[in-house]
């Protein structure tokens, strides 16, 4: 896995289409055997930008892996030098000039990885702009290599903060370095992006995936996939309460926790110094 040192704003300047290889779909999926779900951006000739095709699969398989109990946790990542730069240029060229190539009114909003209440890791592991920022940005954790560009490069589209980031992203990295980073749409590297808190750990480039899925299988292994799914509720819901409101509700969501076969389970099972064997998340098959 290498990292992209072009500027995410525009990635695909100059570049030649290349189609995905036949019979490979535009996101790769791939389940590991302790339930971790590793979702691959696969446009690599194109540096994963963004189409109607890789949404409405995206979709598809968030949907897929929130049903499905055996999935309990999921990585994002790019194949090739790039995460994914955002929309193709095909189709902001198109959209700009008025056609409409895009139904954005038909399609559920883009925010399925915080409301899949499982947890999301994203392995950013080159240019990470627009629509691929987005994804990023909404994931749980975020791992990524030094030279990673991140670009919330709406203002030089002629854009406003799409799908909310102007709401998580000063959460994330504070209100100064969220009205830096969207008025400004300039790219920063892994290295800044760390510093500012816009990630949580730093890889080199043959250790990225690897980390990823092992932290994601870590949870997967370990943690409740009740708990988590209330702790992802929780911190969404408690940035807009005061404390007395999150307090309140914790204490509700702890009565309820409590009756739960997850809480007795992870009693027993750190009493008996075992692993614990929690139930997966799902509507099952």
């Amino acid at each position: 896995m290498t990292t992209s040192t072009e500027d995410p704003a525009t990635p695909n300047a100059g570049a030649e289409a290349a189609p995905v290889a036949s019979g490979e779909p535009v996101i790769l999926s791939e389940r590991t055997d302790d339930g971790v779900l590793v979702l691959t951006l696969n446009r690599p000739g194109r540096h994963n930008a963004w189409t109607l095709e890789m949404e409405l699969l995206y979709n598809e398989l968030f949907e897929q892996a929130e049903t499905d109990p055996r999935v309990r946790a999921v990585v994002i990542t790019g194949a090739g030098r790039s995460f994914c730069p955002g929309m193709d240029m095909a189709v902001l060229d198109a959209a700009s000039s008025g056609a409409k190539p895009y139904p954005t009114d038909q399609l559920p909003p883009r925010t399925r990885p915080v409301d899949l209440p499982k947890p999301v890791i994203a392995a950013v592991n080159g240019a990470c702009a627009g629509i691929g920022f987005n994804q990023a940005l909404m994931s749980d954790v975020r791992f990524a290599v030094p030279n990673a560009k991140f670009a919330a490069a709406f203002s030089q589209r002629g854009l406003v903060a799409e799908d909310g980031v102007a709401w998580i992203l000063p959460r994330v990295v504070g209100f100064g370095n969220a009205s830096d980073l969207l008025l400004s749409s300039r790219p920063v590297t892994g290295t800044e992006a760390l510093e500012m808190g816009l990630v949580n750990r730093l890889l080199e480039p043959e250790e990225l995936l690897p980390a990823a899925v092992e932290y994601a299988g870590r949870l997967a292994r370990q943690c409740s996939p009740y708990a988590m799914s209330l702790i992802k509720r929780q911190l969404r819901d408690d940035q807009a309460r005061s404390f007395a409101e999150g307090n309140q509700d914790a204490r509700a969501l702890l009565k309820e926790a409590r009756k739960g076969p997850d809480y007795r389970e992870g009693v027993r099972s750190f009493i008996e110094r075992r692993p614990p064997r929690f139930e997966g998340l799902g509507k099952g098959e």
